[in-house]
């Protein structure tokens, strides 16, 4: 089962992709116009990065579509269920979470019943549900998620979290007891910040992804220590990889 490849989801992501080439090539305009040195301060700060996701808030900023593919194949290998996302954009990279989640649901393979068979318990009902939970700083943005969501028909397995990260995603009881995929893909100063957050809620094999990781050293330096809780390494161009030892 692959719901990326079929209706609605299929030509839903055909229209986006050609949507974020041409935004992402306006971008690329915009910051030829504008002082190098101001952007990189900007980049690599906890505070003003509100100015750069404000100034662009029409513009995709979004993830390749191989990361895309990649995003997929990860979450189904993984059998991922409980998604945490920072970073929604106009929703595709969540739109690629969200149908792994969907497609690992629908395969599970039911237990409880004589032999296996018949219906589930309510504890495996219960666990055979998923959720991907995304945060948006900008609601612009995170209105144009919610409807390519609905459009894809998978907005029923999707919570968009709008404000900062840093305070959606603070309340460790509003988040699942266990996550098993993270994808960092929002302001990348604040990506150690938001591992922190949620560092608790992993477990031994949890896959946390960060995109464009390499405009965050200090997360890095965490993530590749030699005696530390993750195994990692760059995966393609832009691209962190981890698996969390526990």
């Amino acid at each position: 089962m692959n719901t990326l490849s079929q209706a609605p989801v299929a030509p839903l992501l055909e229209r986006l992709w050609v949507e974020a080439d041409a935004s992402k090539k306006e971008a690329m305009e915009a910051l030829a116009k504008e002082d190098k040195e101001h952007w990189k301060q900007i980049m690599k700060s906890k505070t003003a990065y509100v100015e750069l996701y404000t100034r662009f808030k029409n513009l995709y900023l979004s993830i390749s579509p191989e990361t895309g593919k990649l995003l997929y194949m990860l979450a189904r290998t993984a059998g991922a269920r409980h998604v945490v996302e920072f970073g929604t954009s106009f929703g595709v990279s969540t739109i690629h979470l969200a149908a792994a989640v969907r497609d690992n649901i629908a395969t599970a393979t039911p237990t409880g019943g004589k032999g296996g068979e018949g219906g589930e318990s309510s504890d495996n009902s219960q666990k055979h549900q998923g959720k991907v939970i995304t945060t948006e700083f900008e609601p612009s943005k995170a209105a144009r998620a919610r409807a390519n969501l609905t459009e894809a028909g998978l907005i029923d397995i999707v919570e968009i979290r709008e404000g900062d990260a840093l305070q959606t995603l603070g309340n460790k009881a509003d988040l699942p007891p266990a996550i098993d995929l993270v994808l960092l893909d929002g302001a990348k100063s604040l990506y150690l910040d938001i591992l922190n957050l949620i560092q608790d809620r992993l477990h031994v094999g949890s896959m946390v992804i960060a995109d464009n990781a390499n405009s965050c050293a200090e997360y890095v330096d965490y993530v590749r220590a030699p005696k530390g809780r993750f195994m990692s390494l760059p995966f393609a161009k832009d691209v962190e990889l981890s698996v969390f030892l526990g």
